[in-house]
């Protein structure tokens, strides 16, 4: 088992930034591959980022690519989504997840899941 906390959410103007963290308490977390997945009102859940199992590869929505970036601290069991020029259409309850597998799926098919950190970006 594995449970994962989100913080680091919160109101920002557009072109801010923020960093979420995911830490992860019961298992290390580089077992697993890991997720960050956003959902708005009224939207699917969509994948935002993902960082491999060893974490050498990493992915990126379109919508995010260069603005985001998704890092690990092995030491401290926690991942990271450093979130840069921050739009209004970022906007959403964020979650991180993990998988046990090598990959992060784009699919929300993971095992654990966070409860989630509301990012609000005003213009």
């Amino acid at each position: 088992q594995v449970q994962l906390v989100e913080s680091g959410g919160g109101l920002v103007q557009a072109g801010g930034s923020l960093r979420l963290s995911c830490a992860a308490s019961g298992r290390t977390f580089s077992d697993y591959a890991m997720g960050w997945f956003r959902q708005a009102p009224g939207k699917d859940r969509e994948f935002v980022a993902g960082i491999s199992r060893i974490g050498i590869s990493t992915y990126y929505a379109d919508s995010v690519k260069g603005r985001f970036t998704i890092s690990r601290d092995n030491a401290k069991n926690t991942r990271y989504l450093q979130m840069n020029t921050l739009k209004p259409e970022d906007t959403a309850v964020y979650y991180c997840a993990a998988v046990d597998s090598s990959y992060p799926p784009r699919r929300p098919e993971y095992d654990y899941w966070g409860q989630g950190t509301q990012v609000t970006v005003s213009s």
